[in-house]
């Protein structure tokens, strides 16, 4: 009998190592997105209404009104009113919503006091690292200050002479120093906007330009204790006590 061939086994095509697929993950609007802009305008118009005294601290941000002023979602303005409050600009109440921040004498000391004591310690090591260029760079900061403080309004002046405090922690060389004064400064000067009687000046710029000169010196002692000086006048210079304006949100947000 003629015997049958065993056909072979064919061969097993090669697999490649199975990768699962990625996560479905929901799509991120661009930072273009409407909604993002209107998140970003949204605080921009609070943060320049806080910084120009026109929103006073308690004033209520209730989330009908900024959606009906700004003309978005309840889900936009909530997602603002929670950046600013991370920001410290505002306090969200379980049963009040959110408010204008209102930092109270014991937050004001700590907050200052902790300032003074970061920017004591950051000095020194500024100046043991900072260069000519550093040095130039800052001259040309404090022109720009100087040049705000005669024709600019009250939030961009501030702006800038809390710049120069944040440019000294940096020009520290410590990263993780510089960070913690950086949020200092910002509830610093949101506290100065709140509370400062208007026309004050947020800082001294002829005082900032002594603090310059004193650290291209190599007057470490005596550029500390200007700058303390400078912080401590800061403070006495705030009262917290003030009235309420009788104005609507939209005129205190600039929208009337």
């Amino acid at each position: 009998m003629p015997t049958r061939k065993t056909a072979k086994p064919r061969a097993k095509p090669a697999t490649r190592d199975k990768i699962d697929p990625p996560p479905t993950v929901a799509a991120v609007p661009a930072e273009g997105a409407p909604d993002n802009d209107m998140e970003r305008r949204i605080c921009e118009a609070v943060y320049e209404s806080v910084m120009s005294q026109r929103l006073t601290p308690g004033t209520k941000l209730p989330e009908a009104a900024i959606c009906e002023l700004f003309g978005v979602s309840r889900s936009v303005a909530r997602k603002a009113l929670q950046r600013l409050a991370h920001e410290h600009v505002v306090d969200l109440h379980h049963n009040r919503g959110a408010v204008v921040a209102e930092p109270t004498p014991e937050d004001t000391r700590q907050i200052f006091q902790a300032r003074r004591a970061l920017e004591a310690a950051l000095l020194p090591l500024a100046v043991a690292r900072a260069t000519k260029a550093d040095y130039a760079s800052l001259r040309k900061q404090l022109r720009d200050e100087h040049a705000l403080l005669h024709r600019a309004g009250q939030p961009a002046w501030a702006r800038q002479a809390s710049a120069f405090h944040v440019r000294l922690g940096e020009l520290s060389g410590n990263a993780i120093l510089h960070g913690y004064l950086a949020e200092l400064v910002s509830r610093c000067s949101l506290i100065v906007a709140l509370y400062e009687p208007p026309g004050n000046a947020a800082c001294e710029h002829g005082e900032h330009v002594s603090i310059v000169d004193l650290m291209e010196r190599g007057e470490v002692a005596e550029a500390v204790k200007i700058n303390d000086n400078h912080l401590a006048d800061l403070e006495r210079r705030i009262s917290l006590e003030r009235p309420q304006p009788a104005q609507t949100l939209a005129q205190m947000l600039g929208l009337a």
